[in-house]
This record gives structure tokens, C-alpha cells and sequence, in this order.
């Protein structure tokens, strides 16, 4: 059964740190495409960073360009998501979705319409003192 567990997400103070993972079970991430996707309350499902399986090529959303890193390890089937220098604007559930996709030109464009294939449950992030 194909199945993403998002894991790593909480409680976390204006500027803190965390980093959320995404693990594959079911099939193998190599070929995969993966992006993670943030909904917060009242508010629409938007993409913040997705990556390619062919280059590790990577796309940011601006509001989290600088400050957010995503990246793969593919022995251990998972991505992950550091969320540096966080904000009370960045509360909301994350979820992580997967697609087989052929360059970063698509997957962008893809991470944009929310077009993926296979996704996650989600996890809560909630930024606040």
C-alpha cells in the first residue's frame, strides 16, 4: 500500500526551528517528485516546496525562500523540511505529497496547482509564543 507519513511537526516560538519529515512506504522515492504543501486556517492550500527526482532540483515559494530547506534522502525513503527562522504566519497543517514528474520546469508548475499524485495525512505546525 503506498502510504506518506508526515512526522516533526508542533509547538515552536516566533524564530525557532524544526524540521518535518516525510517517509515513504509502499513504493521507493527515487522517481518520485516530492512537495510540501501548507493549508492554514480560513485559507487555501498552498504549495511551499517541492523537489525533482531526477537532479534534486529545488522550488521555493517566496514567502519561504531563504528560511525553509528541503531536501531527500533517498536510503532512507524520506524527505524532509527544515523550517528555519519561523513565523506565526507559517502556522498550519503541512502535508507532503508525491508524483512521478520529468523536470523541474513541471514539477514547479505542478507544486504551484497542487497537481500531486499521492499525499500525506498532514502535520501540525503552529508558531506562536
Amino acid at each position: 500500500q503506498v502510504q506518506l507519513v508526515e512526522s516533526g511537526g508542533g509547538l515552536v516560538q516566533p524564530g525557532g526551528s524544526l524540521r518535518l519529515s516525510c517517509a515513504a512506504s509502499g513504493f521507493t522515492l527515487d522517481y518520485y517528485a516530492i512537495g510540501w504543501f501548507r493549508q492554514a486556517p480560513g485559507k487555501e492550500r498552498e504549495g511551499v516546496s517541492c523537489i525533482s527526482s531526477s537532479d534534486g532540483s529545488t522550488y521555493y515559494a517566496d514567502s519561504v525562500k531563504g528560511r525553509f530547506t528541503i531536501s531527500r534522502d533517498n536510503a532512507k525513503n524520506t524527505v524532509y523540511l527544515q523550517m528555519n527562522s519561523l513565523k506565526p504566519e507559517d502556522t498550519a497543517v503541512y502535508y507532503c505529497a508525491a508524483d512521478v514528474l520529468p523536470d523541474i520546469t513541471t514539477v514547479q508548475a505542478e507544486c504551484l496547482r497542487l497537481d500531486f499524485e499521492a499525499w500525506g495525512q498532514g502535520t501540525q505546525v503552529t508558531v506562536s509564543s
